[in-house]
Parts: C-alpha cells; structure tokens; sequence
C-alpha cells in the first residue's frame, strides 16, 4: 500500500517532460555556440525535431522546442555578439525545415525498422539542409543580387558536417531507445 502507483495518463505527463527537458539540454549543449561549455558540440537541432516529432507528436511540442531554439540563439548572441547567428528574415527557413524533421519523426514513429529510420532520416536532414541553406543565401541580405541559381551552387561545403553529425545522433538515439526497450520489455516478461 505504500507504493505510489501512477496513473497512465499522469505517468505519460512525466515522460513527455522529460523528454521535452532532455531534448532542451541537449539542445543547449549543442547551440548558440555553447553557452555552457567551451566544447563545441555539433549541432543537434535537425535530429532533435525528428526525435521530438517521434516522440512528442503534438504540434504544440513542436512550437515550444523551436521557440527554445530561438531563445537560445537570442541568448548566444548577447553573451558574444560576434556570433555567426543570423538572426533576420533568412532565419524563418528554420521554421519549415525544423518543421520537415518533426513531420518525417511523425511518421517513422509508427515503423520499427531501421533500414525506413535511417532512409527518411537523411532524405529529411537533405530537404531541411537544403531549406535552410537556401533562405539564409536568399533572404538574409547577407548576399546581395545573389540568383536562386547561384544559391543552389553555394553552402554545399557544410553539407556533409551537418548530414554526419545528425545522422550519427540519429543513429545513437535509435540504438539507445532500441537497447531501452529490449531491457524493459526483457524484465517485463520476466517479471510475468
């Protein structure tokens, strides 16, 4: 009788706040130029909104983790102004190519193969690359008179840093959530 028994949906609750303030810490390790470390993490934004999106599922989830994004680049850039955080209107290309990445979460939640995980996963951080890339190159002012064509030819170099770094903590989350869950339905069965 002295066991606190929760309820499932209280119980739901506290994992969606974990998981919530696990993918925020995450985030600040690995954004705005670390404001807690002097290592510099990869950045881990793209595979945070696919994990978000498996594991989240609401929009509103999704609202909150880019405003903390947001928040966080706020905050870099008035810790270190000379930051490279471009804030101006080539940074709403965040928004949908954050927005791909939760979308493509959604959708692989519902698949437990890792061949469909990692296929959709690199088409996602690809699509979002490529977004995100582009707004900055066309809306940010930073490069006048730049052609869309001219665009698409630039930004190419960052390119395989960002698809390895996501797709590495992409892969560790598959591995780490898989081993989880192979550990708690092992014990379950035993304990039956």
């Amino acid at each position: 009788m002295g066991h606190l028994k929760l309820i499932p949906s209280k119980q739901f609750k506290i994992q969606t706040i974990f998981t919530l303030f696990t993918l925020l810490l995450i985030m600040i390790l690995t954004r705005g130029s670390h404001l807690l470390t002097s290592i510099s993490l990869p950045d881990a934004s793209f595979a945070l909104f696919l994990i978000g999106g498996m594991v989240l599922k609401k929009p509103k989830w999704f609202i909150s983790l880019f405003a903390a994004s947001v928040i966080i680049d706020l905050i870099a850039l008035s810790i270190n102004p000379t930051d490279q955080i471009p804030i101006n209107l080539g940074y709403l290309g965040l928004f949908p190519s954050y927005g791909i990445m939760w979308l493509i979460g959604l959708y692989v939640s519902k698949k437990k193969d890792i061949l469909k995980f990692a296929i959709f996963s690199a088409f996602g951080t690809f699509v979002s690359f490529m977004i995100s890339t582009q707004t900055y190159y066309l809306l940010s002012n930073k490069f006048p008179g730049i052609t869309f064509q001219e665009s698409i030819q630039t930004g190419w170099e960052y390119f395989p840093h960002s698809f390895i770094y996501t797709m590495s903590y992409l892969m560790t989350y598959w591995g780490i959530q898989s081993l989880l869950k192979r550990q708690f339905f092992s014990q379950k069965a035993t304990a039956l």
